[in-house]
């Protein structure tokens, strides 16, 4: 499939995220969107994205997002929150944005919403422990 344009994916560096997703990332300047296509590998028994498909998601843009784009450093998460609201449909295109709250020396505080169809379907927080710098 050919994502919409500016999204690109960075397959190889977390095996996890590639075989769940493939996960989406567009940049532009400091902010991130992030995307995947829901198929029917991302559902549940009830043919709608499992919710463990969904906090992976969030996870992925949360630290995109705590790292920069893992540029200089990793993570790893610590605590994550996350309140589902509504259902992602195959084949819908399913969105995340994540904002940093706060970043320390040692920690990243960061929220964010998942969407489909422009609809929030989760809510989520989450604090990720940096670890610099990354080999």
């Amino acid at each position: 499939m050919t994502f919409p344009a500016g999204y690109q994916t960075d397959s190889g560096y977390d095996q996890a995220e590639d075989h769940i997703g493939p996960f989406y990332f567009k940049r532009e300047g400091d902010a991130y969107e992030f995307a995947f296509l829901a198929g029917a590998q991302h559902c549940n028994a009830n043919q709608i994205v499992h919710g463990g498909v969904l906090m992976t998601f969030a996870d992925y843009g949360l630290c995109m997002v705590a790292t920069d784009g893992y540029e200089a450093e990793s993570c790893v998460t610590v605590s994550f929150n996350s309140e589902f609201v509504a259902a992602a449909e195959i084949g819908q295109i399913v969105t995340c944005q994540a904002e940093i709250m706060r970043k320390t020396r040692s920690m990243v505080f960061v929220r964010g919403q998942v969407c489909a169809q422009n609809e929030i379907v989760m809510s989520f927080s989450a604090v990720v422990k940096r670890l610099l710098p990354r080999d």
